[in-house]
């Protein structure tokens, strides 16, 4: 009994040295630094660049849909402006309560002191300033280099807003995530210097995979935020709700739906209010940009929405 007792407490004290070591371990790396390469993009001040950064921002890239507070979506299903000045909180359990930044040129709260290169890697690389990694939220990293001049070019000529943002708040296994899995994603295509606006299929993947980011919340991913269901497939839950299959399977959310629908649909707004999709900023987007990405849909492979678990 007593050898027993003795092996019961080493092993006991062995299991707390290993949790206590894998806790300062994962404390060290929670701001890791990462290298990426600043790309070659600079502001504009040219009228028509930042009227087309305008129409990507507040349409299909729908930055304000998500750098803005949360009772703004009412004001842009109205069509009206709101300030880039984040807030807004995506809940992710149980792995962390994520705020978005201000993203006006606010040279206290916002990108004022940011430079063109440090703005245009963040959304590229997902590398911040300080060279943390940033979660991967959005969909930027194969956007031509037109678009990234344009966006940037717009966010710059926005009225600065002196707004501070709340702390990420990270749970437990948020802070394992952030530790170990959290890293910059890069580009994963040859980067276009532009790219041709017209309504075809190949326009429209373009804007589902990398500016409006239909790819990114209608396909099953990890904690870390990696695919691991078929893409456009659906499964995902977002603030409790299932993202459907929008693929062109017979189970599909839009199966058998015409352009027109699919358009009329898209330009009708949030029906759903637990919806975390950006309806209200989809719905301004024009009918070029909706009828590629319809016909892209329609070109993607048929898939079976993955089982839960």
């Amino acid at each position: 009994m007593k050898t027993f007792l003795k092996i019961l407490k080493w092993v006991g004290i062995s299991l707390v040295s290993l949790v206590a070591v894998f806790a300062v371990v994962v404390s060290l790396r929670q701001n890791l630094t990462y290298e990426a390469p600043y790309p070659n993009i600079t502001a504009s001040k040219d009228s028509a660049i930042i009227a087309h950064g305008r129409n990507l921002a507040l349409g299909p890239a729908h930055c304000a849909s998500c750098h803005s507070t949360e009772n703004a979506d009412s004001l842009i299903a109205l069509g009206q402006e709101v300030p880039l000045s984040g807030g807004y909180a995506f809940k992710i359990p149980p792995v962390a309560t994520i705020y978005t930044p201000n993203i006006t040129p606010d040279s206290i709260h916002g990108i004022g002191k940011r430079t063109d290169g440090e703005i245009a890697r963040a959304l590229r690389y997902g590398v911040r300033a300080d060279g943390t990694a940033m979660f991967d939220f959005m969909p930027f990293h194969n956007v031509s280099d037109e678009d990234l001049t344009a966006l940037v070019s717009y966010v710059r000529s926005l009225k600065p807003v002196n707004k501070p943002r709340k702390e990420n708040e990270f749970e437990p296994m948020g802070r394992i995530v952030k530790a170990f899995l959290v890293e910059p994603v890069g580009p994963d295509e040859k980067i276009q210097k532009s790219v041709k606006i017209d309504s075809t299929a190949e326009y429209g993947r373009y804007l589902a995979h990398n500016v409006a980011n239909c790819v990114g919340c209608h396909t099953r991913r990890g904690l870390a935020g990696g695919y691991t269901g078929e893409l456009f497939a659906g499964g995902n839950n977002i603030g409790g709700l299932i993202t459907p299959n929008i693929t062109t399977d017979s189970s599909s959310r839009i199966y058998g739906w015409s352009e027109e629908a699919f358009i009329a649909r898209l330009k009708g707004g949030k029906v759903i209010p637990q919806s975390e999709m950006p309806w209200n900023s989809f719905k301004r987007m024009n009918d070029t940009q909706l009828k590629a990405i319809y016909r892209y849909l329609q070109t993607v492979k048929p898939a079976k929405m993955p089982k839960e678990g």
